[in-house]
């Protein structure tokens, strides 16, 4: 995409090229789309706190893999949950100074987030979730404060070295850390029997992963 300049004095036009996106830009959000939308070579960025930051390729193991099984266990939960979407990596508009791509977003239809014009989620879904290298990772320092300023309700974090997994809950306006039950299992505060073995799925066990869903979804029905 470029961007043309014709003076009234000249019958020529000179092509101003649209500068490219570039990792660790400082941009607000309107900059941040059209330089986005200019460099296709771009799979995917991201604006957090005005900075932008551009994935590098991902590696099956550390991201990949677990990326996927998250997304099996929150589909599960989906399609048997009315009135829920879930999404991969979609763009959220957060603020002016947050555009992120998170790996899943889970949000029920008539919450805090919607479908906007353009199609991308305009507001904070009711679950963020995200797979990140260790506790260096942006993804627990400047995309959770995001996250937490823009009232994302839960916001899950496995951290893939680390061999853990973060749930932050939103209370009082900031995120505390969601504790598992006296058997292990973390139950979410904002989507009835959604229930995560976290033990399992950091085994890669995910036929017991499905079952503790299984009871969640269960125990919720029985109480309708």
């Amino acid at each position: 995409m470029v961007a043309t300049n014709q003076t009234a004095s000249s019958s020529t036009t000179r092509e101003i090229p649209i500068v490219p996106l570039e990792n660790g830009d400082r941009l607000h959000r309107p900059e941040f789309e059209r330089r986005y939308t200019a460099t296709p070579h771009v799979k995917k960025a991201e604006l957090i706190e005005g900075t932008v930051y551009v994935a590098s390729p991902l590696r099956f193991t550390p991201h990949a893999e677990p990326h996927g099984q998250l997304l099996t266990w929150l589909g599960v939960y989906q399609a048997s949950t009315s009135a829920c979407r879930l999404g991969i990596e979609p763009t959220v508009r957060l603020d002016n100074d947050n555009e992120p791509q998170p790996d899943i977003a889970l949000f029920r239809e008539g919450g805090s987030a919607a479908i906007d014009p353009d199609g991308y989620i305009a507001g904070a879904p009711e679950l963020i979730v995200e797979i990140a290298a260790s506790t260096t990772s942006y993804d627990l320092h400047d995309k959770k404060q995001a996250y937490e300023r823009n009232g994302a309700k839960e916001y899950i974090v496995w951290r893939t070295l680390d061999g853990a997994i973060d749930w932050f809950i939103w209370q009082n306006g900031q995120y505390e850390n969601l504790e598992p039950d006296e058997v292990g299992i973390l139950k979410s505060r904002e989507f009835p029997g959604l229930w995560l073995n976290a033990s399992a799925v950091l085994s890669g066990d995910m036929a017991a992963v499905l079952r503790s869903l299984q009871d969640g979804l269960q125990a919720r029905d029985a109480q309708l």
